[in-house]
């Protein structure tokens, strides 16, 4: 079901999709391909928002950068200095975080609004992202199709094609607080990986790939989130063909939990240390599917190029359930 939720200063509509199955509702909106709300029960039933978003198109204009719920794209993370090598060119990308590019640009895919089709239980997503976009080679046609299980487990599922070879990682940006309100610092965090990436002071990755025993990193037999994460672990599984499990989230205090599976090798874990009014510091936990950071400047890193004839797909789960 589709309706109308707000109009851009050009006129162009932007509509809200909303998808509702195995006592799971989700709204999804036309604009950025944005997860708007997730509403799902605890364990007394009671059902409550657990992801953070806004009411109006208003609010998503006026707060862009925390890209709340968002379909980031071209390139999901960071890229060094915005600029990358590709068959002995280098392209230069737009800048957005000092001298870095981060999450496509300033009008990445969050920013654009792009077609809305039904399909069974779900919406799919198209756009064409012509050459030069942002500074991106390639005419990129896109599709994102987000539909929910019997479960209610919500799929988000991407494919891209290209004209000419470029890179690309796509990942969604929805921010998790599974209480519903408050803090998400008591949340507890599993996550299937024995390495991370370290960063800079620019948190660009350093190259290696470090094991996270005995460090603050070891979420392998689950912790809590706290503060002071904005890192990419590298699963253990590396890249496969159909979504694994690689993540479980889990607050004590509703019973709600949240599991993540994903065909990506890597994941970002955010604990929102700089979200800003209307919402504080810790709100909530971003757990962002993708391919690694500043990849196409890291040739060890798995590859995220795209070439003509080929096709991108990858795919992520958030399942829901509860504990007593």
């Amino acid at each position: 079901m589709s309706e109308l939720f707000g109009t851009l200063s050009d006129g162009t509509p932007v509509h809200r999709w909303t998808l509702e199955r195995g006592g799971v509702r989700v709204r999804v909106l036309s604009y950025g391909g944005i997860v708007q709300s997730a509403e799902v029960p605890d364990r007394e039933g009671r059902t409550a928002d657990v992801v953070l978003g806004f009411a109006d198109l208003d609010g998503y204009l006026a707060h862009p950068e925390p890209f709340l719920g968002a379909l980031i794209g071209r390139y999901a993370n960071r890229i060094a200095g915005g600029r990358f090598p590709l068959d002995g060119r280098t392209y230069a990308l737009e800048r957005n975080e000092g001298r870095n590019s981060l999450h496509g640009g300033d009008r990445g895919f969050d920013k654009r609004v792009w077609d809305a089709a039904p399909v069974d239980h779900g919406v799919r997503l198209t756009r064409v992202s012509p050459h030069g976009e942002e500074g991106f080679p390639g005419r990129l046609e896109v599709s994102a199709t987000y539909r929910l299980e019997e479960s209610g487990a919500l799929r988000i599922a991407y494919e891209a094609t290209t004209d000419a070879p470029t890179v690309i990682n796509l990942t969604n940006h929805s921010y998790w607080n599974l209480s519903g309100s408050g803090s998400a610092g008591g949340h507890e965090l599993r996550l299937a990986a024995s390495r991370y990436t370290p960063v800079d002071g620019d948190l660009i990755p350093t190259g290696v790939l470090k094991d996270v025993s005995g460090t603050r990193f070891d979420f392998r037999q689950g912790r809590r989130t706290d503060s002071g994460y904005d890192h990419n672990f590298v699963l253990d599984k590396g890249v496969t063909g159909a979504a694994e499990e690689v993540a479980e989230l889990h607050d004590p205090a509703s019973g709600r939990v949240l599991t993540v599976a994903t065909t990506e090798p890597g994941l970002q874990l955010y604990t929102a240390d700089h979200l800003a009014e209307p919402f504080s510091p810790g709100d909530a936990v971003a757990l962002e599917t993708q391919h690694f950071p500043d990849s196409p400047n890291r040739p060890a890193f798995p590859t995220t190029e795209l070439r003509p004839g080929e096709v991108f797909r990858s795919e992520t789960v958030y399942g829901f359930s509860v504990r007593g």
